[in-house]
């Protein structure tokens, strides 16, 4: 069976121009810095971020493990989103590798971290206290259903960090859909950031990696803190190419991964036993719940799985859902159409 595959926006296969420019690229020793296919991918990712600089890194949670390793000393604090993949998604890596402290504040329902909190988490100068050092935000939010965090907000962030002497990591995985999303730039979104990473495949279809982006010496030092992890590589030219073509060809097209999860959430809204407001939907996530009595959110994937559709459960009786590229507008309407056989 061919499945319509909504599960996650990473299951995104490269397209025949990513393939050719694999084929075709100019190679060398990254960890040398001779990999000139490379080190052009971290220029564009550089510019595209408005940052002086730009590293390459295997997955989302090394960059987001790299930053923080880079930014923060062994029994320094960060202070995180409760609902946040650095604190949720990425195996405790900072602290199991690191030595950093995590203190979380809960996230509003539009992503932010509300200042007062931020603010109330900051520690005295006290010898009884680890030194809070970080601030992490995500833009757009994973568990808070793609929501985006806006330039004025990141600006507000930026101003109490400044006040406490504190840095900003963004882990921008998706900050190109919220840029799409906004009408905005993405230098608008990330230059009240110290640093920030993103994904080449969520919604892009390169394969393999993501990008850090910051200072010239921060990622002169993080460059350091990526070979401690592993992730020192050496012709990886090969899959840079295709991170190469998503910057260059595959941004524009969010919008339409946007407009796809909009339909989808209006369709789940018209569907007895599901509950989800399609007003909330900025990018290409989707959470709905499923009324109690209903199905179990693992039932309910099961069978939607059987009638060719694959979602994923979040916990509790809330479903994901997140729109790509591959997903056009008439498997929402086939996606739908097997939710109502479900659901009846």
């Amino acid at each position: 069976m061919q499945f319509i595959d909504l599960r996650s926006d990473t299951v995104t296969l490269p397209t025949q121009a990513m393939r050719e420019a694999m084929a075709s690229a100019e190679v060398g020793d990254d960890v040398m810095g001779e990999d000139p296919t490379i080190n052009r991918l971290e220029a564009m990712a550089a510019e595209r971020t408005g940052k002086e600089a730009a590293m390459f890194v295997a997955s989302g949670t090394m960059a987001n493990l790299v930053s923080l390793l880079t930014h923060c000393r062994r029994g320094d604090e960060t202070i995180v989103g409760g609902r946040a993949h650095i604190f949720l998604f990425e195996a405790g890596g900072a602290s199991t590798l690191g030595g950093i402290h995590s203190r979380q504040v809960p996230n509003q329902p539009d992503a932010t971290l509300d200042l007062a909190d931020i603010e109330a988490a900051i520690r005295p100068d006290d010898p009884h206290c680890p030194r809070s050092r970080l601030i992490c935000l995500e833009n757009t939010h994973n568990r808070c259903g793609g929501a985006c965090l806006t330039s004025d907000y990141m600006h507000q962030v930026r101003s109490l960090a400044d006040k406490h002497q504190l840095l900003i990591h963004l882990d921008g995985a998706r900050v190109f859909n919220a840029a799409v999303a906004l009408g905005v730039d993405v230098p608008e979104l990330t230059h009240h950031a110290d640093s920030v990473s993103f994904c080449r495949a969520q919604g892009r279809s390169a394969p393999v990696g993501s990008l850090v982006c910051g200072s010239a010496d921060f990622i002169r030092r993080a460059r350091r803190e990526r070979k401690v992890v592993g992730g020192g590589m050496r012709q990886a030219g090969v899959i840079a190419a295709a991170g190469i073509v998503a910057l260059e060809q595959m941004v524009s097209r969010l919008a339409d991964d946007h407009a796809n999860a909009r339909r989808l959430a209006e369709g789940l809204s018209d569907t007895p036993g599901i509950r989800v407001d399609p007003g909330r939907v900025q990018t290409n996530i989707v959470i709905f719940e499923l009324e109690e009595g209903a199905l179990t959110s693992e039932e309910f994937c099961q069978r939607l799985a059987d009638h060719g559709v694959k979602m994923g459960p979040v916990g509790g009786q809330q479903i994901r859902a997140l729109t790509h590229y591959g997903i056009e507008a008439d498997h929402i309407e086939q996606a739908l159409a097997a939710i109502a056989r479900v659901m009846t």
